[in-house]
């Protein structure tokens, strides 16, 4: 990158301008290909949120929350060509910080800038209803901002999640005080940087960088803060919940998961093979929509198993600066151990190691994806999140038997489920738990639909019009004749 680390985002952005934190106090970054160190952040205290959500709270009193919706929408169309105009910038700080696949991060950082397109589209779609009652008389509902929102965002997806935060909580009309993850904070602010140039007023979108034992209670127990949205693991989910109830805070969770690929005989299970090891191994394994859980039909259990091992030794682990690389490093060495840990519990238990689960030769954090055969349905492996790039694959026989062992976890967010037979797609789409799910695909994203789970996946939705809902107070109004 031709940046030097001196020119980098690496301070607060409050009130349209970068700031040092009021403790002076700033925490390194790594690169996790090279593992070096390659510039230092400014890292906000609990001074640093006040100060952050005060100013967000005056900006929406004094104009955001008024302003046309025709204006809401020319600004957030600027926001959008403006990121598309450092789409590869923005990719490169991706790759810096967090070892993204260059191709991975120049698409995700085009999403980003795709999620502030529809949102500003749909600030002028987004509408009240005219209602008639019993009683006669006039009733309408509005749909109103709730005033600054706190979005706390993970570093696996580090930009385009912040985009789908902040996009659709600017376009309801309120202000956004943005935390990225201590690992990946560059993108986040680059993203209030160049919001601001294109026209977001000051104060609208803030960005606080630091560790969340810092400054994330602070930032949910602020009474000036209406709303949390929060992607991250469920632990944290849990205890934001728990913060959050104390003044009835809204709140939004994606949080964990441990999604599964149900591969029928009746489907064309060869295109299932080669195209699911992505589904897995895709951002090293760190997606909480992973379907590291695959469930094949026993006839075809065995060629399943061949193709899909064959497609995993075909991936390119490496070089995130290489087009070419699929897999880059795991974002950090405890990342890469606490998967590893998994990985050794799993041979101690005799877990049949199809391919992978060791390291390549040289520097990084990287780990080659692992298949596993002979799992057991209470091995660790099977059961729990690992966050990285390991696969199990057992065999079913019975659909019902299946379906009942996919909802055993606790667990709902994706999955992907393949069979030609429609009947079959809609039955088990049905009866699997799961808040967002895909027929003959892995696709779990899209700009334009909810994006959520259930049970302790989390609760609320990401994207679509169902964002928008999340980021307003539904008022009634009633005027007698």
């Amino acid at each position: 990158m031709s940046q030097s680390a001196s020119h980098l985002p690496n301070q607060l952005f409050i009130d349209g301008a970068y700031r040092a934190s009021a403790s002076g106090r700033r925490s390194a970054l790594i690169n996790p290909a090279l593992e070096q160190p390659f510039c230092e952040v400014a890292a906000a205290d609990a001074s640093d949120v006040d100060a952050a959500v005060q100013t967000a709270h005056r900006a929406w009193e004094s104009g955001w929350r008024d302003l046309s919706p025709g204006k809401r929408t020319e600004i957030l169309f600027q926001v959008a060509r403006t990121l598309r105009e450092n789409q590869e910038a923005i990719a490169r700080l991706e790759m810096l910080q967090i070892g993204k696949p260059i191709s991975d991060a120049l698409d995700e950082a085009g999403l980003g800038a795709r999620v502030f397109e529809y949102y500003a589209g749909a600030v002028t779609k987004f509408c009240g209803q005219t209602i008639p009652v019993s009683r006669g008389g006039f009733d309408f509902t509005l749909r109103e901002s709730m005033g600054v929102v706190a979005a706390i965002v993970p570093w696996n997806f580090p930009f385009p999640i912040a985009c789908w935060k902040a996009a659709p909580a600017l376009a309801a009309g309120n202000c956004v005080v943005l935390k990225p993850a201590s690992l990946s904070p560059l993108t986040a602010l680059l993203l209030g940087e160049l919001a601001h140039k294109a026209g977001l007023p000051p104060g609208v979108l803030q960005v606080l960088p630091g560790a969340g034992s810092a400054i994330g209670d602070a930032l949910v127990a602020h009474p000036l803060i209406r709303k949390i949205s929060f992607t991250g693991s469920t632990e944290i989910g849990r205890r934001i919940m728990e913060c959050a109830s104390k003044d009835l805070k809204r709140v939004s969770l994606e949080l964990g998961g441990k999604s599964p690929n149900i591969v029928f005989a009746d489907s064309d299970w060869r295109k299932a093979a080669d195209s699911s090891p992505m589904s897995v191994f895709a951002n090293t394994g760190q997606d909480c929509c992973a379907r590291s859980r695959v469930f094949v039909e026993r006839q075809v259990y065995q060629p399943f198993v061949e193709r899909f091992t064959a497609a995993t030794r075909q991936l390119i682990v490496g070089d995130p600066t290489d087009p070419k690389t699929q897999l880059g490093p795991m974002v950090s060495a405890g990342q890469r151990a606490t998967v590893e840990e998994f990985l050794a519990d799993a041979r101690s238990r005799g877990t049949r190691f199809a391919v992978g689960g060791d390291r390549p030769a040289g520097r990084g954090y990287f780990l080659n994806p692992a298949v596993l055969l002979d799992v057991g349905a209470q091995d660790r492996c099977w059961r729990e999140e690992i966050f990285g790039p390991v696969a199990a694959i057992v065999p079913f026989d019975d659909e019902s038997e299946m379906i009942r062992e996919v909802n055993a976890s606790p667990y709902g967010l994706s999955g992907s489920i393949w069979t030609n037979d429609l009947r079959r797609a809609i039955r088990v789409s049905k009866a699997t738990q799961s808040g967002v799910l895909s027929v003959n695909s892995h696709s779990s994203v899209h700009v334009e639909a909810p994006f959520g789970g259930f049970k302790t996946s989390g609760l609320g939705r990401d994207l679509g019009m169902s964002a928008m809902e999340g980021y307003t107070e539904l008022k009634n109004v009633y005027i007698a004749e």
